[in-house]
């Protein structure tokens, strides 16, 4: 008798609620890209603030319902997604394995982060990292061995191998920057 009194109290998930997780989906999506991971987490994170004592299975409904409204409207491809973060993120200096990490916290399956990997290029990514943080063929003064051994140790730490590393430190500048300047967009 207790398990029908309990059963009693679980909201039910309305019309209204259903609007909210809708409308919701569309405010996000029109803000920034996200992955389903990230938008059904989010909405369930705030069903739980703005409904009381809502249930898991109610959650289920409200985030499915989101998925399916940002899927409808076209904002909402995983695949579409990954392809973008890597692209960006080889622009911005992340190294595959960076970018691979980075994927799989967001919810992208390992075979949709394996496909937007594929042309991702290390040597653009850590020629990229190099010129945003002053190393190697971006430095302004002469190395001494100290300074080189930084510079591949935060290479190293940012997921790149140390053959690119070394190349990348090797590198003059002008052919840092006419490597950079054919890489495609």
């Amino acid at each position: 008798m207790s398990g029908e009194s309990e059963q009693d109290q679980a909201i039910v998930v309305t019309p209204r609620m259903l609007a909210w997780a809708r409308n919701s989906a569309i405010y996000r999506l029109s803000r920034r890209m996200m992955s389903e991971r990230e938008l059904a987490d989010a909405i369930k994170r705030k069903a739980r603030q703005k409904f009381e004592d809502i249930s898991d299975e109610d959650l289920q409904i409200l985030a499915a319902a989101a998925l399916e409204c940002g899927r409808t409207l076209g904002c909402l491809d995983d695949a579409n997604y990954a392809e973008t973060k890597v692209r960006s993120g080889v622009r911005t200096g992340r190294s595959r394995r960076m970018l691979q990490r980075k994927l799989q916290e967001k919810g992208i399956t390992s075979e949709t982060a394996a496909v937007a990997l594929e042309d991702a290029d290390d040597l653009q990514a850590a020629l990229a990292y190099a010129r945003r943080r002053g190393f190697g063929p971006y430095r302004r003064e002469h190395a001494d061995e100290k300074r080189i051994l930084k510079e591949l140790s935060s290479l190293a730490r940012n997921g790149f191998g140390s053959d690119i590393a070394r190349r990348v430190i090797g590198l003059s500048r002008e052919d840092a920057d006419e490597m950079l300047s054919a890489a495609p967009l």
